[in-house]
């Protein structure tokens, strides 16, 4: 199945979008972390798609290259050696699965990481790695 298809097709409800709206509220609020067992079905089919998008080297790499502040395109492909069609069709998923937001400053689209959620989990992540690689 195609991944635009793939997400498309796990698209939320407004009750659900609700439900995360509340999580988030709760979390930037100080409240107690989300319990991972009153997630949905659907919330971890999600869960699972966004991490799957994440998967791959290139479209990580993109993810990392917003994570200093916005970006355009071109910058993007010309840092990574990678093509304006391959960035743009990555930055295509990456921004249907809120990891990214574009803001358009003329004619040009600058991405970014859609909120701090984002940028926590790609930093602990690099964390986790490199005390995994201190171990060994």
């Amino acid at each position: 199945m195609p991944e635009q298809a793939s997400y498309e097709m796990n698209s939320r409800t407004t009750k659900e979008n609700a439900v995360t709206e509340q999580h988030h509220a709760d979390h930037v609020h100080g409240a107690a972390p989300v319990d991972q067992s009153s997630l949905s079905q659907n919330e971890i089919t999600i869960l699972a798609e966004t991490f799957r998008l994440l998967g791959d080297p290139s479209r990580l790499k993109i993810l990392l290259s917003c994570t200093p502040g916005p970006i355009s395109v071109g910058d993007i492909a010309e840092r990574l050696d990678l093509s304006l069609s391959l960035v743009s069709h990555h930055l295509r998923l990456l921004r249907g699965a809120r990891l990214v937001k574009g803001v358009r400053h003329a004619k040009q689209i600058f991405y970014e990481i859609a909120d701090q959620h984002v940028s926590q989990v790609l930093q602990d992540m690099a964390i986790h790695i490199s005390e995994d690689q201190g171990e060994e």
